[in-house]
């Protein structure tokens, strides 16, 4: 017989409500510092949960003006409405000075800088209660992303509901998906040496392109700053004057959005600190390499399990510069993929030729796949979010054939409810309608 004396669950050490705004709420910041304490600790080896609020912290809304339907019955069959224009002001108007909301930190017992903690991600689900998520592109002049400038972005969005393992989206019909749940960000805490090297070298860097758009960095900002815990004004004026923002990646982790980074992972991270304090967020249900809008996972609210361990001196025995990992041994099976490939000239653009720019290669891998969805009948805007969350691949197929490097980006066909692949009479062109765009109607 079952007795509750043997079935003890697993503790979660913080609470949070995703539909509250992240600033009225505990255990929660928006800054690396190393002086934020940590709200738990753990012993090496416990089982533990943290739940989190999306990354903006409640800002965006599965919102429509109108509500439509879309009908459709066979994997060919032609969409018989319309998806009527959404609103993305949300999106739009996002305070990306409260950008990204981190639970945490959690110290571990034991750990010292200099030592490797590894990290089990157990298992990652969004919470029951939001069974939904978005993908967004941001303005050019508001958080930006890969095509930016290109571009000349303006706010849109797909709302994608979470059924299971799988993802659909009213936004982008057709596609169906089974995700990939992964930590978009995760890290330790750094020294207060790195912290002074990373706002040093930042500095220097939005200095040297002060005239920008987006950014080329995102320096500290007291405004919005956060750590949601009873803490001395003065320690907490010092934290928002000081504290990195969590936006880029750096030596200690952060925000990778690495999605390979999923549940059976196993992570070995530097330890800056005592106590590593532990902080994670920004958690994907599903994401493509390169998250290429910005906002270009399908972005939830959810529940992360872990387990710890340290590794004494692990820095040194790993030449631990920064984290590696083990991918997880789960992982969706899409076995036939489109590849488009892209090489480092700006084909889309002037023609310039590059010298071994994977990011132009990248670049043009990524317009010769939107512009080939447009063929099938999705909107730049729709093909430009799918690639972003969508367990779509990229690899480096070369770097080392002067003057052009080679990166691919490859599209699973099965997630699609139609055919996309190349026809001797062309491609079959379907009315798939809109993403979710701002509410004066501007793409």
């Amino acid at each position: 017989m079952a007795t509750a004396a043997n079935s003890v669950p697993h503790p979660t050490l913080i609470s949070v409500d995703p539909f509250v705004p992240a600033d009225q709420q505990k255990g929660l910041h928006n800054r690396w510092h190393p002086d934020i304490p940590p709200v738990a600790t753990v012993k090496p080896g416990e089982t533990f949960k943290i739940e989190c609020v999306d990354w903006t912290g409640a800002q965006i809304g599965n919102n429509d003006c109108e509500k439509t339907s879309l009908d459709y019955s066979s994997r060919t069959a032609a969409y018989s409405t319309r998806i009527t224009l959404v609103g993305s002001d949300d999106v739009k108007n996002v305070d990306l000075t409260k950008v990204h909301n981190l639970s945490g930190p959690i110290a571990v017992e034991g750990a010292e800088p200099g030592d490797c903690l590894v990290v089990d991600i157990l298992d990652i689900k969004p919470f029951d209660k939001m069974p939904w998520g978005y993908t967004g592109i941001f303005e050019l002049e508001n958080g930006g992303g890969l095509f930016a400038r290109e571009f000349n972005s303006k706010a849109a969005k797909a709302i994608w509901d979470l059924n299971g393992v799988y993802a659909t989206s009213r936004h982008i019909p057709g596609v169906r998906f089974a995700g990939v749940t992964h930590p978009g960000l995760i890290g330790t805490a750094p020294s207060a040496e790195l912290l002074a090297t990373w706002n040093k070298r930042e500095s220097e860097l939005v200095a040297a392109h002060a005239d920008a758009v987006p950014p080329v960095a995102f320096l500290p900002e007291p405004k919005g700053a956060h750590v949601g815990q009873d803490l001395d004004q003065e320690l907490r004026d010092k934290i928002a004057r000081e504290g990195a923002r969590t936006i880029p990646g750096r030596e200690h982790g952060g925000n990778c959005d690495i999605k390979n980074l999923s549940r059976g992972s196993r992570c070995y991270f530097p330890v800056f600190i005592k106590g590593a304090n532990l902080s994670v967020g920004d958690l994907h249900f599903s994401q493509g390499d390169g998250e290429m809008s910005f906002c270009g996972a399908i972005e939830m609210a959810g529940i992360v399990t872990f387990s710890t361990s340290i590794i004494k001196g692990g820095v040194e025995k790993f030449a631990l510069k920064q984290p590696i990992f083990l991918p997880s041994p789960v992982d969706p099976m899409y076995s036939q993929k489109l590849v488009f490939e892209g090489l480092g000239v700006d084909i889309h653009g002037d023609g310039k030729q590059y010298d071994m720019d994977a990011t132009v290669a990248y670049k043009q891998a990524a317009l010769n796949a939107i512009a080939y969805l447009m063929k099938l009948g999705y909107t730049r805007e729709q093909a430009y979010l799918l690639l972003s969350a969508a367990p779509v691949e990229s690899h480096v197929g070369a770097i080392v054939d002067s003057p052009n490097a080679c990166v691919t980006l490859a599209i699973p066909t099965g997630i699609f409810e139609h055919d996309i692949l190349p026809q001797p009479d062309g491609l079959v062109k379907r009315d798939f309608g809109q993403c979710a765009i701002r509410s004066d109607g501007v793409v």
